[in-house]
């Protein structure tokens, strides 16, 4: 099982709830969800993926089921009895789908940017390969175009810094097992058996898992975020603590 580092994001440890965050590949917890964690009324606590942001380089090939599985354990210890939930992006959305279908102490989840299946295995093991002989930094230009909606790069220089400065400084062999891990992950004969409510958020302009993608993972609640991309904690935090705000505490 993968070893994660959780750092808490905002909140304290007398709230009443547990939100625990994850991240997308290449992006280290806090650059991704430190503006939208400042907006949201639970403990929020984050975890980087092996060999991105606190967490040390894998020691070890993972999987995503690998992932949601030490996700779990990270959770029983943060949440200590109080009411727990979900959300990650992208990779850390595959993760959410997982816990859903096997939540442990989550109560819901939710998904962004993330699919049962996302891209091919093809891709993902071409990808690997090319971050393993070059480093992770030959993945940045590629990025900036595929994390943001057009124009917010230029809106919001120092946001998207942080973010591709977290993906040019994550450990090369830990970043080509993520990918591997993406290569074999498909979900989508399971999805419907899920034991917790779901919902899914998809950003309007993404082009790594289109609206439509992501809702084949058929949520409870699906909800598409007008001008973002790949990452909307980081594109519009407010819209994000909104949508999650409502999703975990209906009727609050």
């Amino acid at each position: 099982m993968a070893e994660l580092t959780a750092t808490r994001l905002a909140g304290s440890a007398e709230a009443g709830e547990v939100l625990i965050v994850g991240p997308s590949l290449g992006t280290s917890a806090e650059a991704l969800w430190g503006r939208c964690a400042a907006r949201l009324p639970f403990e929020v606590v984050g975890w980087d993926l092996p060999g991105h942001g606190r967490s040390r380089p894998a020691g070890a090939a993972f999987s995503v089921s690998g992932l949601a599985g030490a996700v779990r354990d990270l959770a029983q210890a943060a949440a200590s009895g109080r009411p727990a939930w979900y959300v990650g992006v992208s990779l850390g959305g595959a993760v959410g789908l997982e816990l859903a279908l096997d939540p442990g102490p989550f109560s819901g989840v939710a998904v962004l940017t993330a699919a049962p299946k996302i891209g091919t295995p093809e891709a993902w093991l071409e990808r690997a390969d090319l971050v393993r002989r070059e480093g992770t930094a030959v993945m940045v230009a590629g990025s900036s175009v595929r994390w943001f909606a057009p124009g917010f790069a230029g809106r919001e220089p120092e946001v998207a810094d942080a973010l591709l400065t977290s993906l040019s400084e994550a450990d090369r062999e830990s970043y080509a097992m993520a990918c591997e891990a993406l290569a074999s992950f498909d979900l989508r004969d399971r999805v419907g058996a899920r034991k917790v409510p779901l919902l899914v958020v998809a950003g309007q302009q993404d082009p790594v898992v289109p609206p439509e993608q992501a809702r084949s993972a058929a949520p409870d609640e699906f909800a598409v975020l007008p001008g973002c991309g790949h990452l909307p904690p980081a594109e519009d935090p407010a819209a994000v603590a909104d949508l999650l705000t409502r999703f975990f505490r209906p009727g609050r």
